[in-house]
């Protein structure tokens, strides 16, 4: 007998690469773009993510800009930003994966996400927020006013 055996990661990897038939295209708060996420929060290894949003923010395109390690990723401002250029993005919204399940950011999170938003007044795209998400929840830092 044959029989095949797929990892976790694997199979939720399936279960949300189908995406709904109505996705949620507008962002009207940090979770409407969880859905669209939600798939990288069960990485074994941290993913940096920029989605960039147009004028009434809807989402325009979602890309990986970075993989790491188990707990941490490099991630610099030119990458986060030029597909958003490219996109003629109005807004962006950062999101990253903590393998570990701790929702909280840390001190290198917070640096980064102060980094990125004065690169984004810089360039004229607004960050709306920086979301961690885990495979027990997410943490906005817009929600938690950190912004």
């Amino acid at each position: 007998m044959n029989e095949l055996f797929y990892t976790k990661e694997y199979l939720l990897e399936q279960l949300y690469a189908l995406e709904s038939v109505n996705p949620v295209k507008k962002i009207t708060q940090p979770s409407d773009v969880l859905s669209s996420i939600q798939k990288y929060a069960y990485k074994t290894q941290e993913h940096f993510l920029s989605i960039s949003l147009n004028g009434n923010h809807e989402v325009i395109d979602t890309i990986v800009v970075s993989v790491g390690l188990v707990n941490r990723t490099l991630v610099h401002p030119r990458e986060i930003f030029r597909q958003a250029i490219f996109n003629n993005a109005s807004a962006i919204i950062i999101a990253h994966n903590h393998p570990s399940g701790n929702m909280q950011p840390s001190a290198e999170d917070v640096q980064i996400t102060k980094r990125i938003f004065e690169a984004g007044k810089i360039v004229g795209i607004e960050v709306l927020d920086h979301i961690i998400i885990t495979n027990k929840g997410y943490y906005s830092f817009l929600e938690d006013g950190a912004l």
